[in-house]
């Protein structure tokens, strides 16, 4: 029943996640994922990537190349059972283009072996915070928790919401009126 969350440079984690250790997680969200790690750093002329030298390595060098390319997401899909995904990009994203994370959801739909679900969704108005407004940010959060809940089993199933376990279950007696 685990669940994990990262953007950016922390959806390198989900993706290593996924990559790596995908029987720990019922479902793994990759918000603007930076997944195309070894491809990027390769690009200089990029605004972001000479910058990022000091902290990840230059790729240029044989050492740091085969480093980046042991852990980058997108060059180490495999034929695997991978958790549930939801993967997010925004088609005004300045630092993780929208591009890397559609490809390595290509990439993962492609190779996967069974019928993981496997989301993208592209918001055509965000750049890589997400949308920009109060009750839009919250659009997507609830979004995001839909997705979860559904991979957790509650309420995709039997096409509504289930009760939880009672365990779980508050019952009048728990809630004080104050």
């Amino acid at each position: 029943q685990l669940v994990a969350q990262g953007g950016s440079a922390g959806g390198i984690l989900m993706g290593v996640l996924a990559n790596e250790r995908p029987e720990l997680f019922q479902a793994l969200v990759a918000q603007v994922p930076f997944v195309d790690v070894l491809r990027v750093m390769l690009d200089p002329s990029l605004p972001l990537t000479t910058a990022e030298f000091v902290e990840w390595g230059d790729p240029r060098d044989p050492v740091y190349r085969d480093y980046i390319r042991s852990y980058s997401p997108y060059d180490n899909v495999s034929a695997q059972t991978y958790p549930r995904l939801f993967i997010t990009a925004g088609i005004e994203d300045d630092q993780v283009p929208y591009w890397q994370p559609a490809k390595w959801t290509a990439k993962l739909r492609a190779t996967c072996c069974d019928n993981s679900r496997l989301l993208l969704r592209t918001n055509l108005g965000a750049g890589h915070q997400g949308d920009s407004g109060f009750y839009n940010a919250q659009r997507e959060i609830a979004f995001t928790y839909a997705f979860i809940l559904a991979a957790l089993g509650l309420g995709e199933a039997d096409g509504g919401w289930r009760r939880p376990p009672t365990r779980y279950a508050l019952k009048a007696e728990d809630i004080r009126h104050t």
